[in-house]
């Protein structure tokens, strides 16, 4: 493990012998995740645009409008992955990065179907976004998935 990444490690709580995931060690050192200063009203953002997110994604589907309720419900997801890794002090530049972060960084308080659940809705959304493939069962899983992640993000933030 890089200098870099063992400080990093050490500085959200891991302890010396645990092994952090090699990817999440590379976009450290690539600075595709980054220590940053975040402010609990940054968190609470997040937050609120997860909520949204899930609202709107409830709408379309109701509306049949299964594309965007996928791409919502992702996005849902992405904000309340992104209030957890703010939590932890950090920032992604990149999607997947946050989800490899969330993934290392949460392995004790979400449980690996959850995080499974949001990398399924990345793909769902980037097939309904790119390849204008989506349907009912993909919107309705994501909003679920959504709904599973906002909760827990909730409690784990201790904002209800």
């Amino acid at each position: 493990m890089s200098p870099q990444a063992a400080s990093t490690a050490k500085a959200v709580g891991f302890q010396p012998t645990r092994i952090v995931s090699s990817e999440f060690e590379g976009f450290v050192e690539e600075r595709r995740l980054v220590r940053a200063r975040i402010s609990r009203g940054m968190i609470l953002k997040e937050m609120e645009a997860a909520q949204a997110d899930l609202q709107d994604a409830r709408d379309s589907s109701e509306r049949r409008k299964f594309k965007w309720a996928t791409i919502q419900g992702y996005y849902s997801m992405f904000h309340s992955a992104r209030s957890l890794l703010y939590h932890r002090g950090f920032r992604e530049k990149s999607h997947y990065a946050l989800l490899v972060a969330v993934r290392v960084l949460y392995s004790n308080e979400l449980e690996p179907s959850m995080i499974d659940r949001f990398e399924e809705a990345m793909n769902l959304r980037q097939e309904a976004d790119y390849g204008l493939k989506f349907s009912e069962a993909g919107a309705v899983e994501t909003i679920e998935g959504a709904e599973g992640l906002l909760q827990r993000a909730t409690e784990l933030l201790k904002l209800k």
